[in-house]
């Protein structure tokens, strides 16, 4: 199962959002609704469905404790990631720390991105995907060797 495409979403004064119709079925059928939320370096949140969050977590806990980064990289991920149940009405609530950290109001981004969603403010995503795309078009980033072949 990959999570595709973008959503615009709505956050209420609570915290609560709803997952878009065309991921609940599967996020019942994988995980039962329950999911976990973390934050992201790039200041927004990840979204895993539990057994996918368990293979990431098991990898973090993995690295070596002497790495400094290793440890900043399990701070952040680890350290924050939150157990969330789908309700009834097919919403999660956003805990107030995660929701701070990500800048998020009451409009809000939901990208598919494979395995994980991430959940951006809708301002910070149409800045972030501007920066993004002049990144690509200057082509200053170059391809990683694992790209260079790839045919899109």
């Amino acid at each position: 199962m990959h999570f595709r495409g973008i959503n615009n979403i709505a956050v209420d004064a609570k915290g609560r959002m709803a997952m878009p119709a065309r991921y609940r079925e599967r996020l019942f059928e994988i995980c039962g609704g329950r999911l976990v939320v973390t934050v992201d370096r790039d200041h927004c949140l990840l979204v895993y469905p539990l057994p996918e969050w368990e293979i990431i977590e098991s990898k973090l806990i993995e690295l070596p404790s002497l790495n400094k980064q290793a440890r900043l990289l399990q701070r952040l991920l680890i350290g924050h990631a939150t157990e969330l149940d789908m309700d009834a009405q097919d919403r999660i609530l956003l805990p107030a720390m995660l929701r701070e950290f990500a800048g998020l109001a009451k409009k809000a981004v939901l990208i598919g991105q494979g395995k994980k969603l991430e959940i951006w403010d809708e301002d910070t995503w149409a800045e972030k995907k501007d920066e993004w795309l002049e990144t690509v078009e200057s082509d200053s980033g170059g391809l990683p060797a694992a790209l260079e072949e790839l045919s899109i």
